[in-house]
């Protein structure tokens, strides 16, 4: 493939976000750690560094955010724990590396990464994955690092309902912002090659040691020599439609434009099947989307000028390559 110019690295937060659910002060921190990790994952990729490297640099920055629903951020299980889950695939070599189940991880994308590079497997779940890293020399660290008030605060709010709901013997009806957060990245580097990474904290008060689709290949997350997804929802959903790969099968098989491919899928197919959500996608020629149908997501780019591109409300321009603010 032909060397580019100039690489491109797309970002989400997450879907679900609403105006009034952030302070000022949220609103711009969330703002900033969006752009400080588009240029973190850039940085890596005007140096000639890799898809996946990008990929896992842009991660890593959103992961210790507190501000999203992945390592630092991450929501709480029924059990007050925090499980955290992450994938990384890279679209040159057809190879993945996931996690699922995690409590000490500080960052789960530089696990699933280690899986991908290091190891013959594609999934690793709870304590033999936390083995593993202590093994790679990834960072562990005690589960209260975790803790944020406001995450614990929610899962607070959805006990009190889920008492209230037993106490009236009304079926639980689990608010769509229970299933959103999560955070993701695609970058095509120089070479032309694309990678895919997604990381959350997963579900507020889930039980049973439920997993959704961000560690999923295929449903959650996916890259390939022509497209890339990750998405940000209801997982459950996600992973009945094998949403990210469907999307890119429907650009490889059926010549769709990618962002046709990413509007049915998020916004047609799974709404119609009952869920919601949203997610970003990127193709091996610099088209990307930025699909959803909540009332925000936390989303954003960089590319040809680089400068970071950001917006988290529906109504927030986001020029893409090409357009003019």
């Amino acid at each position: 493939m032909a060397v580019l110019d100039l690489p491109t690295l797309v970002i989400h937060g997450g879907a679900g976000v609403a105006h009034g659910d952030l302070t000022p002060e949220e609103e711009t921190q969330a703002r900033r750690a969006l752009e400080q990790a588009l240029r973190t994952g850039y940085a890596k990729l005007q140096g000639g560094g890799s898809s996946v490297e990008a990929v896992t640099a842009a991660i890593t920055v959103l992961e210790d955010a507190p501000q999203f629903n992945a390592g630092r951020g991450a929501v709480f299980t029924h059990d007050g724990r925090n499980e955290l889950d992450a994938a990384l695939m890279d679209g040159a070599s057809g190879k993945a590396g996931a996690a699922a189940g995690l409590h000490r991880v500080k960052n789960p994308i530089l696990l699933a990464r280690a899986i991908m590079e290091r190891s013959r497997h594609v999934m690793m779940i709870g304590d033999g994955a936390e083995q593993f890293a202590r093994e790679q020399g990834i960072t562990l660290v005690d589960p209260a690092y975790f803790r944020t008030e406001k995450r614990w605060q929610q899962l607070q709010k959805a006990l009190r309902e889920e008492r209230a709901a037993q106490a009236s013997n009304q079926p639980l009806v689990l608010p769509g912002k229970a299933y959103f957060g999560t955070v993701g990245a695609l970058a095509l580097d120089v070479r032309g090659n694309l990678a895919a990474g997604t990381s959350t904290g997963g579900m507020t008060n889930k039980r049973y040691g439920r997993v959704g689709d961000a560690p999923i290949i295929g449903a959650g997350t996916w890259a390939e020599a022509g497209c890339a997804v990750s998405g940000t929802g209801w997982g459950e959903f996600y992973i009945r439609a094998a949403a990210a790969h469907e999307i890119c099968a429907r650009v490889r098989l059926a010549g769709e434009p990618l962002p046709k491919a990413a509007d049915e899928v998020i916004n047609h197919i799974i709404p119609k099947a009952g869920g919601d959500g949203g997610a970003i996608a990127l193709g091996a020629d610099g088209v990307m989307a930025f699909p959803f149908n909540t009332p925000g997501m936390y989303r954003g780019w960089i590319g040809p000028d680089g400068v970071p591109h950001v917006a988290i409300y529906r109504e927030d321009p986001l020029p893409l390559p090409g357009q003019t603010p």
